[in-house]
C-alpha cells in the first residue's frame, strides 16, 4: 500500500481563518513530482474523484485530492454573501494548500469540469512557477460556451422534455421530482453513462444537495440557465499565457463539447487533445483503464 497521509490545513481568508481538507497518496518528501485534483462544481465534494487517486498505484505519482472550501470534510459557510464565493478565493486555497504541503516548487495540476476552469484561470493569471503539467478534463473555456454546448445537447432530447424543464426553470421549481428526474435523464447521457451510477459519484451529489451553498451561488439552480456569478466567467482573452504542456480531455457524449475545449486547443503553445469515444462527462469511470494511462503517460513524461 502507498504511503497516506490526510488532515486539515489552515486557510486564512480575509482575516478568519477555515479549514481545508486533504489527502494525499504516495511520500510527497520522495522529490516524486505530485499531481493536485481539484474537483467540480462548483461546490461538488471530492469523492467522485478517487479514480484519479489509482494513479499512485499505476504510474508511481504522489496524488493530492482536497475539498474546495464550502463543501465536503472543509469548512461550510453558509452564512457567507455571494460576494465572498469568487474565483479568487479557490485560487488562494489553493496557493495555500501548495504552500502548507511543500510542494509549490514542484507540481502538476488536474481540474475536472469546474476544476478545469478553475485550474486554467489559476495557471493564466498566477503564473505559478512549480507547475510542470496541466490536465484541464471536460472543462469548457467559457460559461457562455457551456450555455451554447448544453443548448445542443438538451435539444436531442424530445420537445415535451425539454419544455417540462424549462418550465420548471421558469416557475423556480427545479427542486421539484419531476424536474429532477429530467435532470437524472440527462445526466445519465452526458454526465456519466455508467449505471447504476458508482457509490462515489452518489455519494459527491449528495454532499452537493446537503450544502448547495456554493453550486447555487456560483452556478445557480440551472447547467442550461447559469444564473450565478460564474455566468459570465472566461479565460478566452488569456488563454495564450498559459505556457505549460497541457493535456486536453473530454468525452464524445460530454457536456463539455468540442466547442468549449477547441479555444485551449487553438490557443495554447504546447497542447494534446484526447478524446474518449465511449465517454460523456466522466472517463476516470466509464472508460478508467485508458484515462489513467493517458493521463499517467502524459504527467511522467
Amino acid at each position: 500500500m502507498p504511503f497516506e497521509t490526510s488532515g486539515f490545513i489552515d486557510f486564512t481568508y480575509a482575516g478568519e481563518t477555515h479549514k481545508t481538507w486533504y489527502r494525499a497518496l504516495g511520500d510527497l518528501a520522495s522529490g516524486v513530482k505530485p499531481v493536485v485534483i481539484l474537483h467540480g462544481g462548483p461546490g461538488i465534494p471530492h469523492f467522485y474523484m478517487l479514480p484519479n487517486l489509482e494513479l499512485t498505484s499505476t504510474h508511481n505519482i504522489p496524488t493530492i485530492i482536497y475539498d474546495q472550501i464550502g463543501v465536503g470534510q472543509s469548512s461550510h459557510l453558509k452564512d457567507k454573501p455571494k460576494e465572498f464565493w469568487t474565483v479568487e478565493l479557490f485560487m488562494d486555497e489553493l496557493d495555500n494548500l501548495l504552500a502548507k504541503l511543500g510542494i509549490a516548487d514542484n507540481f502538476d495540476l488536474l481540474g475536472h469540469s469546474w476544476g478545469g476552469m478553475l485550474a486554467a484561470d489559476y495557471v493564466a493569471t498566477r503564473q505559478p512557477p512549480g507547475l510542470k503539467h496541466l490536465v484541464l478534463a471536460d472543462a469548457p473555456a467559457s460559461m457562455p460556451l457551456w450555455e451554447v454546448c448544453m443548448a445542443k445537447l438538451l435539444s436531442r432530447f424530445p420537445e415535451d422534455f425539454q419544455a417540462m424543464l424549462k418550465k420548471h426553470e421558469e416557475e423556480g421549481t427545479t427542486s421539484a421530482k419531476e424536474y429532477q428526474d429530467g435532470m437524472h435523464i440527462f445526466y445519465q447521457k452526458h454526465v456519466c453513462k455508467l449505471s447504476p451510477w458508482p457509490a462515489d459519484l452518489l455519494k459527491s451529489f449528495g454532499g452537493m444537495e446537503e450544502d448547495p451553498t456554493v453550486y447555487f451561488t456560483m452556478l445557480g439552480p440551472s447547467e442550461f440557465s447559469i444564473s450565478g456569478s460564474l455566468k459570465t466567467w472566461s479565460v478566452l482573452d488569456k488563454i495564450d499565457k498559459i505556457g505549460y504542456p497541457t493535456l486536453l480531455l473530454n468525452g464524445a457524449d460530454d457536456e463539455a463539447q468540442d466547442e468549449c475545449v477547441l479555444p485551449f486547443f487553438e490557443k495554447l503553445p504546447k497542447a494534446k487533445w484526447v478524446q474518449f469515444a465511449n465517454s460523456s462527462h466522466m472517463a476516470f469511470f466509464e472508460e478508467k483503464d485508458r484515462y489513467l494511462q493517458v493521463v499517467g503517460d502524459f504527467l511522467t513524461k
